[in-house]
């Protein structure tokens, strides 16, 4: 018979010392009391040293001269960019003059049939009400203009989007060098590349549509990359056996079973290159986006509105058509598809050829109605009932002011105060805490940057800004989605109105926000939590409704009632969820904080406009880039869980 004898129990660390966070936090705390008496005693001060900054004005100035002198004589101007702008410009106008020589009936046709093919007569019926609106709030030329410039902006986008998620998706190192690139061209500010672009272009339609390329090229470069790297490793290896070729292999099998992926970042580029409108209207696109901005200028909410609204449908029936299109594919195909299409394209002609020997090619001013001074009427009397001197609750500049004094100020002052390595330190512990080493080296790096290129206060006044909204945006949203989770109800009365918040453009939002809270800080903050609350609400909700039903059906069984289940249960099994919500949330109120410049926001967002306005590139792209770095920590900061657990196995 065996004997057991016992070993003898092994000696060890404390549990609480057992627990990774810990561990981690000790060995900082251990780094920290090694490296922070050194910084210390070589820089007293707690502000970030000017011994540790580059200066980037004087090169990025040379750099500006030398393009201004060279942009009429040098031959890269000539006969590279200068052809790139004649394209430009004749693409849009073909496309344009294309539009009206159809008219507002055949367009409105053209829209309503294709919409009908791809996705049924209810899409088919709203696309054609979306068309008639915008005709209806006298936007129709305007519309014709946007429209066309983003055809062309989304084609470029599609082009250059595939070339270099072709690229990615087939290379593993064309993978790791492009991503840092897409990164930064979906982080930096729009605002701040807009002014290289008129630079090289001058103020017109190819810069606008350039900038936008910028903009909308990343999500379908990702979502092609990703297309491609799903592919059925199977059906791929039985083509490979029949003898094809790499080229036959990518134009028979990858790119077909990449179909889904390539039509969502079709989807995504079209509703980016929406958002641009407006903003690339100040560098000349025309069009809705300039009507906006104009009323901005004069603060009219009226005419903002009656621009804003033709831009939300037209975001509205391309993302329904797009949406429709990927739904549909791999469905078993109808019969006579192909005869419905020709019927499709033959009532199109005869629409376009009725309207154009009635002579009804332009919509008619009698059918206009005017939105605008109803509007401003209301927003007049909101001003003046809601502005200040409300009984009890006080007015909206009320509000404005005092989350200004007790939450922006606090929050600025105190992170401003902090000496700048313990914002180091407070950056490497939550980064290394929930990720890795190079999760937090890359966040404390992009840190540093931010105090290397000078703008240390000005990043920290902005952060102050997007932690005090994304706090507001998170407590609302996260309400507002468990309660359409748990009602069905309620989500459908939600679904329009979150899909016309996060289809309008960033720039009416200032308008009535100003016109309630003045300008300042606090309305820089209240535009943003508007346009990022749509999509932290979205994701809660989807987040809730994707957890198991039995994990629910067996809590409720053990007697749970419905709160438990949601804290016990829900909650944390939608854990992935609301840490992207939070991420999106960070990254979509950065964006808004930017904007918020033109309303007084201060910090970053104003050095950007002002590099703008003022032509002052160093200006400009020193505060965008400090934003990308902004962006990076906070995403490092907020979303590393995967890493670690991709670790772990």
């Amino acid at each position: 018979m065996a004997t057991i004898t016992s070993s003898p129990p092994r000696l060890g660390l404390p549990g609480i010392l057992r627990t990774p966070a810990v561990r981690k936090l000790l060995l900082l705390a251990l780094a920290a009391a090694i490296l922070v008496p050194l910084a210390s005693a070589r820089w007293a001060n707690g502000s970030w040293p000017s011994a540790l900054t580059v200066d980037f004005s004087e090169p990025l100035a040379k750099a500006s001269d030398w393009i201004i002198d060279n942009r009429d004589s040098h031959p890269l101007f000539l006969y590279f960019f200068g052809h790139v702008s004649n394209v430009v410009v004749i693409a849009v106008r073909a496309v344009y003059l294309g539009l009206l020589a159809v008219g507002w009936a055949g367009v409105t046709a053209l829209g309503a049939l294709v919409a009908w093919r791809v996705a049924g007569i209810r899409l088919a019926l709203g696309t054609g009400v979306a068309f008639l609106a915008c005709g209806l709030l006298g936007m129709w030329v305007p519309t014709m203009q946007t429209l066309a410039l983003m055809v062309v902006a989304v084609l470029a986008s599609v082009v250059v989007g595939m070339v270099l998620g072709l690229a990615a998706g087939l290379s593993d190192r064309m993978d790791r060098l492009l991503r840092p690139v897409l990164d930064t061209m979906q982080v930096l500010p729009a605002f701040a590349y807009l002014l290289p672009v008129v630079l090289v272009f001058g103020i017109g339609v190819p810069a606008a549509v350039l900038a936008t390329v910028i903009y909308a090229a990343p999500p379908m470069a990702r979502l092609t990359s990703l297309g491609l790297r799903g592919a059925d490793k199977e059906v791929l290896e039985a083509v490979e056996s029949l003898g094809s070729t790499a080229r036959q292999r990518l134009l028979t099998a990858r790119l077909p079973l990449a179909r889904k992926e390539l039509l969502l970042g079709l989807n995504q580029t079209i509703m980016m290159a929406l958002s641009m409108a407006v903003i690339a209207a100040v560098i000349g696109a025309g069009g809705l986006g300039d009507r906006v901005y104009q009323a901005l200028a004069s603060v009219d909410v009226g005419a903002a509105l009656a621009a804003g609204i033709p831009i939300v449908l037209l975001a509205v029936v391309l993302d329904r058509v797009t949406g429709a299109a990927g739904e549909r594919l791999g469905a078993e195909p109808e019969p006579r598809r192909g005869l419905g299409w020709l019927y499709a394209l033959v009532a199109f002609v005869a629409v376009a050829v009725t309207g154009r020997l009635a002579g009804r090619l332009d919509w008619p001013e009698a059918w206009v109605v005017g939105i605008a001074e109803p509007v401003n009427r209301a927003v007049d009397w909101m001003t003046a009932h809601l502005y200040s001197g409300v009984p009890v609750v006080g007015g909206t500049a009320d509000w404005a002011g005092h989350f200004t004094t007790w939450v922006l100020d606090p929050m600025r002052d105190g992170l401003q105060g902090l000496p700048w390595w313990s914002v180091l330190l407070i950056v490497a512990a939550l980064a290394w805490v929930i990720g890795t080493w190079r999760t937090a080296l890359t966040a404390v790096l992009a840190m540093a940057a931010i105090g290397a290129l000078g703008v240390w206060k000005p990043s920290l006044d902005t952060l102050s800004q997007v932690l005090a909204a994304v706090a507001v945006t998170l407590v609302v949203g996260f309400a507002t989605g468990i309660a359409a989770a748990r009602s069905d109800r309620l989500e459908r009365l939600l679904r329009p109105v979150l899909d016309v918040f996060q289809t309008m453009p960033q720039f009416v939002y200032l308008i009535p926000v100003v016109a309630l809270f003045g300008v300042g800080r606090a309305p820089a903050v209240a535009a943003a939590i508007v346009y990022a609350l749509p999509a932290v609400v979205r994701i809660t909700t989807q987040g809730l409704r994707q957890v198991d039903p039995a994990a629910l059906e067996a809590s409720g069984s053990l007697g749970a009632t419905s709160w438990q289940q949601l804290r016990q249960v829900q909650l944390p099994l939608a854990r992935p969820a609301l840490l992207l919500a939070v991420n999106q949330g960070l990254v979509l109120v950065l964006a808004v904080v930017v904007i918020g410049g033109l309303v007084g926001g201060g910090a970053l967002g104003y050095d950007v406009v002002f590099g703008l306005a003022q032509g002052d590139l160093a200006t400009g792209l020193v505060a965008g880039a400090a934003i990308v770095c902004l962006g990076l920590m906070l995403d490092r900061v907020t979303q590393p869980t995967e890493r670690r657990a991709k670790k772990g196995a």
